[in-house]
């Protein structure tokens, strides 16, 4: 199914998964991925690395996903790709059964010999807007999302800048928009009133992060350019080990973190259900256990036995 067929009927549900670096984890996330489908999800998407890398491993996970009967829907980057490459890669995709694409511009690459951020995608375009029309002229029956930043792109010029290219990313094709990490509610709120605002229509499925450890929430926030709420910071700060501390203490701070991020993130969740959004996205971190629970504490979703 295409995905924006949902969003006609329902708000839709769905995860996210990533492939491992690794061949031999391959099989412990088809596991993970067998226990999230216990939970109904209308699609999952699958990520492949920088420049496509692990993109063999991409196909692989996304293959696995569709013959468990779900949607699948991949993501795909500028980086690094020709136009030759685009059609290439997107006819593997569509052979194993994917209707849905996630198209993004992606990071810019580092040039080899400075280390330094180039400033083009080294491809056959530099902006996703760029990307998404033309594989909706080479291939029209696909359904395209595309990237949001509740909070402002990291490297936009402006929030009204930003904002335009989502514009921009609607007319070339885009028949909804993918929601990057926000744990801010209201932040978020805001931002999709100035979307429809500048006449951005379609959906939006908002991205949400579990928070289930310490260093990697605040990793990841920070290096999207992302806040921190009060609440959140405050789980962090009361939850933080003392410097010095013994590894059991370490690992009791480390658990009871962990049973205060899920209640946090599953009351992130109600709370974003109230706002103007038509799909709710769980980055499931390839923990599906910790992700299921949140939904069952949330009461949002039962599991399948």
């Amino acid at each position: 199914m295409k995905i924006a067929e949902i969003f006609k009927t329902r708000m839709s549900f769905s995860f996210e998964v990533f492939p491992p670096k690794e061949d031999d984890r391959i099989p412990k996330l088809q596991h993970e991925l067998d226990e999230l489908c216990t939970f109904s999800p209308d699609f999952i998407t699958c990520t492949y690395g920088a420049g496509g890398t692990n993109v063999g491993k991409s196909l692989e996970i996304c293959d696995y996903i569709t013959k468990q009967g779900v949607d699948c829907m991949t993501h795909y980057t500028c980086v690094g790709a020709s136009k030759e490459k685009i059609l290439s890669d997107i006819k593997e995709y569509i052979n194993i059964g994917l209707e849905n694409i996630l198209t993004l511009r992606g990071d810019f690459p580092k040039d080899p010999d400075t280390g330094a951020f180039m400033t083009s995608t080294g491809g056959a375009f530099d902006h996703a807007n760029e990307l998404i029309a033309f594989i909706k002229e080479q291939f029209p029956d696909l359904c395209l999302a595309c990237a949001g930043a509740p909070e402002t792109h990291i490297l936009a010029a402006s929030r009204e800048s930003d904002i335009a290219f989502i514009r921009a990313k609607q007319d070339a094709g885009a028949e909804f928009v993918m929601c990057q990490l926000c744990h801010d509610v209201d932040a978020y709120a805001r931002w999709v009133e100035k979307c429809r605002k500048a006449g951005i229509r379609i959906p939006f499925v908002m991205g949400l992060m579990p928070v289930l450890s310490r260093d990697p929430i605040i990793n990841m926030t920070l290096s999207n350019g992302c806040s921190l709420p009060s609440e959140l910071a405050a789980i962090i700060g009361k939850y933080t080990a003392p410097k010095g501390a013994q590894e059991a203490l370490v690992k009791s701070y480390a658990a009871d973190f962990k049973k205060a991020g899920m209640e946090y993130t599953a009351k992130t969740l109600l709370r974003y259900m109230n706002c103007d959004l038509q799909g709710i996205h769980l980055y499931a971190l390839n923990k599906s256990a910790d992700v299921g629970q949140i939904l069952l504490n949330a009461g949002i979703r039962t599991k399948k036995e």
